[in-house]
């Protein structure tokens, strides 16, 4: 409908154009035949001073004339131009028929002030679409009724848009126009009825992985829900009912309405705003400069903190300096399967040595997450090797220190994208303990020439496969304590001593 009134317009203001052209010429053809009448015959060599003036002011007149009609051309040009923009906008805005979404934030055309639809890629991970207005949920179809929307917009709402294993694992949603017209779009109606946010998001992809859990999942979530001071409801598609018990705190502390597990939901939910897909930032992080009032990691944390029950804010000393009833503790993440420590008892005879209270903790998908929040947040120092297990950063106080032990095989690009860079936004210290080829069991499993140890990159290029099953799924490290204890004393250092005024 907005393209045909386009081109009607189009089309009036060029139908305007000639016919000012016609009628000057036909003004100035009869100012011609009636001086040519009336005035005396001349050679171009004589012609009379008001001939020649005459002339001129008509030639004058002309250029007037088609300057005009140039000029009203160029303004409609523009004008139209301008109309198609926004029209294609407005389309954008509401879909474009084959589900992708647009890299531009766009407001769908509508006389309606107090609703909008507005779809966008809110990341390179993420595609979010929000909407206010009359938004009626139908969880069984995946089916988010909307009005005013003018086509459907598709989206699966986890944040890894681009990784086509873990969108294999996730549902889509469609966003449809809610019309009572048309029978294939007639609106549903409403069973139950909320003035909270709907926001629908997944717990498919790569869940049951805790980097994952917070990275996909958990901070998104935040990210997108904390604006709303509870006053949102989290519509879980592809519900594990494990996962979301798991995690059920950190839901709970976000919002004052139960979770639904939407997919088997027989209901027909009606809110007057949603939100389909949350809004990933980064890698264990959030990008404060992006968020509605500037909340960050910080505030993420002290969630955490409050959703289970976490005491320490800040990792300092209960006097006034390290003593016998507060020694500094260390938490060493222990691992069975690969990228274990086979001196680990040892370990943690030297460390105690240096005066830590050391403990050990094995986290599993099994592990209770509130009971082991609370070990993470009792230590200084967490040092383990780089594996999902660090992703309980999140719990350490700030100013404590984690000490990423990278494994042998050019990693450091790795530890540095998952653990080292988001410590910083947590207040956390960070340190790196490099594994080397004496230090690692690949040097038992191959040859010393082979590439595997000569020639890591070389392994690299073959593909993210490749360089999991050698360096992260085949290897075990033994650390040397008398180079471990220099990293455990630096972190001493980092650690606070005692009171500030």
């Amino acid at each position: 409908m907005k393209s045909n009134r386009n081109l009607t317009r189009g089309e009036g203001r060029r139908l305007g154009n000639a016919a000012l052209i016609a009628f000057m010429l036909g003004s100035l053809l009869l100012l011609s035949l009636i001086r040519a009448r009336f005035s005396p015959i001349a050679g171009a060599e004589g012609k009379p001073g008001e001939v020649i003036k005459a002339e001129e002011e008509e030639q004058q007149a002309m250029r007037k004339m088609e300057a005009l009609v140039e000029t009203g051309d160029e303004v409609a040009a523009a004008s139209e131009e301008e109309e198609e923009t926004q029209t294609k906008a407005a389309d954008i805005a509401v879909g474009d028929g084959g589900g992708g979404v647009s890299s531009t934030v766009v407001v769908a055309g509508t006389t309606d002030h107090l609703s909008k639809a507005v779809c966008y890629e809110s990341s390179r991970r993420s595609d979010t679409c929000e909407a206010t207005g009359d938004v009626r949920v139908h969880g069984r179809s995946q089916t988010v009724h909307i009005s005013p929307l003018e086509q459907e917009w598709k989206v699966r709402p986890y944040c890894r848009k681009h990784d086509a294993f873990a969108q294999s694992h996730v549902k889509e949603w469609t966003l449809r126009p809610l019309s009572g017209a048309d029978p294939s779009t007639a609106a549903p109606h409403c069973t139950i009825n909320s003035s909270a946010t709907a926001f629908v998001l997944s717990t498919g992809g790569f869940t049951g992985n805790p980097f994952h859990d917070y990275t996909d999942v958990l901070i998104p979530a935040f990210i997108t829900a904390h604006r709303f001071a509870g006053e949102v409801q989290f519509l879980v598609s592809n519900f594990k009912s494990w996962w979301t018990n798991r995690y059920l705190q950190i839901f709970q502390r976000l919002s004052k309405y139960e979770v639904v597990d939407i997919d088997n939901d027989e209901e027909v939910r009606c809110y007057r705003s949603v939100v389909v897909g949350p809004t990933f930032h980064k890698e264990l992080g959030v990008d404060a400069s992006r968020t509605p009032s500037g909340y960050s990691m910080v505030d993420f944390r002290a969630m955490l903190r409050g959703a289970f029950g976490l005491e320490r804010a800040a990792a300092k000393p209960s006097g006034d300096r390290w003593d016998i009833r507060r020694r500094p503790r260390l938490l060493i993440i222990s691992r069975r399967t690969s990228r274990a420590f086979l001196n680990e008892r040892a370990m943690a005879d030297m460390a105690m040595s240096l005066g830590f209270d050391v403990r050990v903790g094995e986290p599993d998908i099994a592990t209770d997450v509130s009971k082991f929040a609370r070990l993470v947040n009792s230590a200084d120092v967490m040092v383990g090797v780089h594996g999902a297990g660090l992703t309980n950063m999140v719990f350490l106080p700030a100013g404590a220190v984690l000490i990423q032990v990278v494994p042998y095989g050019g990693l450091e690009w790795l530890a540095r994208g998952t653990f080292k860079e988001p410590s910083a936004d947590m207040q956390i210290h960070y340190l790196e303990y490099m594994i080397q080829l004496d230090e690692t069991t690949l040097s038992e499993q191959y040859p010393k020439d082979d590439p595997v140890l000569k020639d890591p990159y070389s392994i690299h290029k073959q593909g993210w496969d490749a360089l999991k099953t050698v360096y992260l799924d085949k290897q075990n490290v033994r650390p040397h304590l008398g180079r471990l204890k220099l990293t455990f004393m630096e972190a001493l250092k980092l650690l606070p001593h005692g009171h500030t005024n």
